[in-house]
């Protein structure tokens, strides 16, 4: 079941759904291109363009009651998982509508509702949490999995060796997915590393681990099955390192100088949603008139995030330092000083 190969597509209909979730994130981070570049949204951005299939094929997989840890490239996988672009657009935007009420921004998405715990900044922070979820969830013996997504920069992070070592130790149901772009931030993965193969990284750990074609959401979402079914069934930790690229720079900052524009175009071509289009085209399953309806309803789709963003509103000056500390009812707080 491989789009890339010209294979056929078995289930054309599960495609196309496929094609629209990739193209759903492509055009939220577009649209966040453009309303960074007129300062609509501030601060850092960081877009997932490039890499749609990786999120796109993996969270298919999941249930509603699994939890996703993602890191600051995040948009795709809050979107995919459930929160709403117009609740990401106003979380950008700063307002009281966003998910976290405008206070998180781009880097730090967060939805209790959708077990979505973030975003995350800091490079490989996300690991302890994920492998702190799981924890919870055999404690509890819930059959449950927690899909931890990270960049190949993390693997120089001391927490990934400890978050690994752990949950093979304790065989917690965490799924690590390692999405492999080639640059952490700036520096060739060959630059920084002295061994490349993420996944013989993994199973110095006793972790059962594959390399995936990260281009190709058929064959990632077949990949994501095989290892989430595996995990829930438990097999303790499973690791997928996912073979992408990001078309765009690291961030909005970025000016890119560590990579040709020769080698940016050869990646192009393997463009994960052009891919999916053209084997249901080839495969008479995507008719001009379909291909155009899909297209005007996610315009649609984040043309209304967009209205909904801008239509927010801005946190009281005196609710500024809300949430600092945990809040406690008067009640009991006058109960204890009285006691």
């Amino acid at each position: 079941m491989n789009a890339v190969r010209g294979q056929d597509i078995p289930d054309a209909e599960h495609a196309r759904h496929l094609l629209r979730q990739m193209l759903r994130v492509r055009r939220l981070e577009e649209k966040c291109i453009e309303l960074y570049s007129a300062a609509k949204i501030r601060g850092f951005l960081h877009v997932y363009i490039g890499e749609e299939a990786v999120a796109a094929g993996v969270l298919e997989i999941l249930a509603s009651e699994d939890a996703v840890v993602a890191t600051y490239r995040e948009h795709g996988h809050a979107l995919l998982r459930g929160v709403s672009a117009g609740a990401i657009l106003a979380e950008m935007y700063g307002r009281l509508e966003g998910c976290c009420r405008g206070r998180g921004g781009s880097m730090h998405l967060f939805d209790a509702a959708t077990r979505f715990y973030g975003g995350n900044a800091i490079v490989a922070g996300g690991l302890p949490l994920a492998v702190g979820l799981a924890l919870a969830d055999k404690m509890c013996g819930r059959r449950r999995v927690t899909v931890c997504f990270f960049g190949e920069g993390a693997v120089a992070e001391g927490e990934f060796h400890e978050s690994l070592n752990l949950a093979a130790l304790w065989q917690l149901p965490v799924l690590f997915c390692c999405e492999n772009n080639l640059y952490a931030m700036g520096t060739a993965l060959s630059r920084s590393e002295s061994q490349t193969d993420m996944a013989l990284k993994a199973s110095g750990y006793e972790i059962p681990a594959w390399t995936v074609d990260g281009m190709d959401v058929l064959v990632v979402e077949e990949a994501a099955r095989r290892a989430v079914d595996a995990v829930r069934a438990g097999g303790g930790p499973h690791f997928l390192e996912l073979r992408t690229y990001r078309f765009r720079a690291h961030s909005m900052f970025d000016p890119e100088l560590y990579r040709d524009k020769s080698e940016v175009a050869r990646w192009m071509e393997r463009d994960p949603i052009l891919l999916l289009k053209a084997a249901l085209e080839s495969a008479g399953q995507l008719p001009e008139e379909q291909w155009a309806g899909l297209q005007a309803d996610i315009d649609a789709e984040m043309a209304n995030g967009v209205d909904f963003a801008e239509e927010g509103t801005l946190e009281p000056v005196e609710d500024l330092t809300r949430f600092v500390y945990s809040e406690r009812s008067v009640d009991a707080e006058e109960g204890r000083a009285a006691g």
